[in-house]
């Protein structure tokens, strides 16, 4: 068992999230071979979304993830088999997508089955991910009258 690789992967897809979630949008595409094959699926944006290159997947996430969005990816229970340089992985995931100008919130959980390779510098990289939805959730906030979002990190009139 390759541990260092697993580690490695382990923080990747750590990396993955996070980026994400910050919106920093050159390190997020840092974490995806130049071929990634990317297969989301989500109910609330309709028909599942399908991109076969690292520049698909950062301009859909950064024109539709921009920041007029607040995200959170959480996950966890990493299961990872290394051969040589590739790899899988399958990870539990919850996330939780606030859209304050629509006030609504939207949260799941499922789990992510992705394919990694060690890149010619080194680095492990996603070659292909995607997920299975356990549930989705839209909740109306203007059904939550006591909702307040007290911080923003990207809203001008919150505290970051």
């Amino acid at each position: 068992m390759d541990l260092i690789a697993i580690e490695e992967i382990k923080r990747l897809k750590y990396r993955y999230f996070r980026t994400l979630d910050l919106k920093q949008w050159s390190d997020f595409g840092d974490c995806l071979a130049t071929d990634i094959k990317a297969r989301y699926g989500t109910h609330a944006m309709g028909d599942p979304l399908h991109y076969d290159s690292r520049e698909a997947v950062v301009r859909f996430m950064s024109e539709n993830l921009g920041p007029q969005i607040v995200t959170v990816h959480i996950a966890n229970h990493p299961e990872i088999d290394v051969d040589g340089s590739v790899a899988r992985g399958t990870w539990a995931f919850e996330d939780t997508v606030l859209v304050p100008d629509y006030k609504m919130r939207i949260e799941g959980a499922g789990y992510y089955f992705d394919e990694y390779r060690k890149d010619p510098d080194g680095q492990w990289r996603i070659t292909a991910t995607g997920y299975e939805r356990i549930y989705e959730s839209r909740t109306s906030l203007a059904d939550t009258p006591s909702f307040t979002l007290l911080a923003n990190r990207w809203a001008e009139n919150l505290p970051h």
